[in-house]
């Protein structure tokens, strides 16, 4: 069956499925492969469960009449996707970087909510997958689609543009994230600006965070599709404030806005300028964005500010990568609060320097006389000299030792990587 005839009956099966666990009645089921499963194994009970299509790759599977057959299950659900984008009406809005990606995304979701119907990729389901999925989630009234774009390698964003074919375009910021993929910043970059070549290319738009260096060097000479912000071309924070929430002054020409928002971090005050450029852009007024960003509430342990029954905690645990890791921890030490307290779940992905980034971390922390160190994971067990931490090898250890040793009255700071699972011990605190 080719992509045009399959396309008709997604047009009858609109709700895509690829977990058993979640059928919906009606809907297609993709039998995609993973490291440890295959979809195809498990087509037979979609199908009981009430899938009305299962599409697979496996020649061998018993004849029904509701089983769709095609050479790779993944390539056609890509196909299916870019087919879709490219017959629909909807605008669509990429968003990638090495930190901010998530937040920047649903930011842009809220305002662009106020007056547009929106979808937008859901938690960080930004890869090969989750690109496809997102974008055959979009029904005949989605206006604005914001899909979130990740990646580990290169040629990765290119793919995924291929198949998103975005109209506007935004990169959150270059840094040290993904290296064991990448290798070095550098490449971090021309990976990332896959998004703008791509855009470039089409003559479509790019939003520009003006105050990163690495973005600014991706902008072609002379291009005139370009919307500035953070830096002195377009829209940037006349004043930033953060506590512990974050209160700015955004200046857009003439224009004077000051927004408040639930989000701890400095460093998310470029997440928030860049919402209001894409809103400003795109026809919102000044006060449904600020109201926008003021209702937003981050989730997912990215930038949170906790009170326990014992303890204030910092909680940013979602991931980390040494960019992330080195504003989060700058964020935390600039609070004047007494008893800091600080535990780090290692750093995935950071390649051939990883003993030192993570070195490097723990010498931040005893320059500025922080003692109370706990690191969890293997890449901190060899001893770095440079503070005085307490090392687990994982979180449960880390559990064991929290319940005999209680921690009352600190201000805690909590991030590592997602593999860590640090949210674990927040019962414990």
């Amino acid at each position: 069956m080719d992509i045009a005839a399959l396309y008709q009956i997604y047009l009858k099966h609109r709700l895509i499925c690829t977990d058993t666990r979640k059928i919906e009645r009606n809907c297609m089921f993709f039998a995609l492969k993973g490291a440890k499963f295959n979809g195809n194994d498990f087509a037979t009970e979609a199908l009981e469960k009430g899938a009305g299509i299962a599409v697979v790759d496996d020649p061998k599977l018993a004849f029904d009449s509701r089983l769709i057959r095609v050479p790779d299950v993944l390539s056609t659900l890509q196909q299916l996707s870019a087919l879709h984008r490219k017959k629909s009406g909807f605008k669509i809005l990429a968003v990638t970087g090495s930190n901010g990606k998530t937040t920047t995304k649903e930011l842009c979701r809220a305002v662009l909510s106020r007056r547009y119907k929106v979808r937008a990729t859901e938690g960080n389901f930004n890869n090969h997958i989750g690109v496809p999925l997102t974008l055959l989630s979009m029904d005949p009234g989605t206006e604005w689609g914001i899909v979130e774009m990740g990646a580990n390698h290169p040629g990765e964003i290119r793919s995924l543009c291929e198949i998103a074919q975005p109209d506007y375009g935004l990169i959150t910021n270059i840094g040290k994230a993904h290296l064991e993929g990448f290798g070095n910043v550098e490449n971090v970059l021309r990976a990332k600006g896959e998004l703008f070549s791509y855009l470039v290319k089409h003559g479509k738009t790019l939003f520009v965070n003006e105050g990163d260096p690495y973005v600014k060097r991706l902008i072609p000479d002379k291009y005139d599709k370009c919307l500035y912000y953070n830096g002195g071309k377009g829209i940037y924070a006349h004043h930033i404030s953060s506590n512990p929430f974050v209160e700015m002054k955004i200046v857009a020409g003439d224009r004077i806005l000051v927004i408040s928002t639930q989000l701890i971090g400095r460093y998310n005050a470029e997440n928030v300028l860049a919402a209001y450029c894409v809103g400003l852009h795109l026809g919102i007024p000044d006060d449904e964005i600020s109201d926008a960003v003021n209702a937003y509430r981050s989730h997912g342990y990215r930038s949170q500010m906790i009170t326990t029954e014992r303890n204030r905690i910092f909680m940013d645990a979602y991931n980390a990568n040494p960019s992330s890791m080195l504003a989060a921890i700058n964020e935390f030490l600039a609070y004047p609060d007494q008893g800091k307290f600080v535990i780090l779940g290692e750093m995935k992905e950071v390649g051939a320097r990883s003993a030192e980034e993570h070195r490097d971390i723990l010498s931040l922390l005893r320059g500025h006389g922080i003692r109370d160190v706990i690191c969890v994971g293997e890449s901190f067990s060899i001893p770095s000299g440079e503070t005085d931490c307490l090392y687990f090898g994982n979180v449960d250890a880390l559990k064991d030792y929290l319940q005999i040793n209680p921690l009352s009255g600190r201000f805690i700071f909590i991030k590592g990587s997602r593999s860590n699972r640090l949210e674990q011990i927040l019962e414990l605190l």
